[in-house]
């Protein structure tokens, strides 16, 4: 098998749990990344579910997030390994889509991304509201509120800031309290 690339844009990002032979900072058109799917596995409970992202399509939209190469040789394993990450649920679709890589060639990479149809499916959450439920939600990989701090600061640290999770992670901070 060829080598395969993975569009990393959340978690993805600062953990990707596979082996990556180079990545790149990249970018995904038609998509944004959004606190649009509800969690009640790793960010929080079927009683209590908290929030992670999603690229949810929209025209216009881009994406920035990192683009890692996998060898071919670890290509199908690490497709198991997301596969059982990522479809924990079935909310995510597996995609592959072309992307714009920092070094200026295109690929073609495979990303996740919300279906709309399913009932985890929340796009419509104000700021506001997502802070709230990410304050209070733990799951299965820790608290929600660990995921969104991690996903701005190392976003940031990439020289890709969102202004939004950036909104977020302060307010859930003042949320939270000292």
């Amino acid at each position: 098998m060829q080598s395969l690339w993975i569009f990393g844009y959340g978690s993805l990002v600062w953990n990707p749990g596979f082996a990556w032979s180079s990545r790149q900072l990249a970018q995904l058109a038609g998509f944004r990344r959004s606190f649009c799917m509800l969690s009640i596995h790793h960010r929080g409970t079927e009683e209590k579910p908290g929030l992670v992202l999603a690229l949810d399509a929209a025209e216009d939209a881009r994406c920035n997030g990192v683009a890692f190469e996998v060898s071919g040789e670890i290509a199908e394993e690490t497709l198991e390994y997301l596969r059982a990450r990522e479809l924990i649920s079935a909310a995510y679709l597996e995609r592959v889509e072309t992307l714009s890589l920092e070094d200026g060639r295109q690929v073609q990479a495979v990303v996740y991304v919300i279906d709309r149809a399913h009932w985890q499916y929340c796009g419509a959450l104000t700021l506001e509201d997502q802070a709230q439920r990410i304050a209070g939600a733990v799951g299965g990989r820790g608290p929600n509120c660990e995921y969104l701090h991690q996903t701005a600061a190392h976003l940031a640290a990439l020289g890709l800031p969102d202004d939004e999770l950036e909104w977020l992670s302060a307010r859930v901070k003042v949320l939270q309290g000292p």
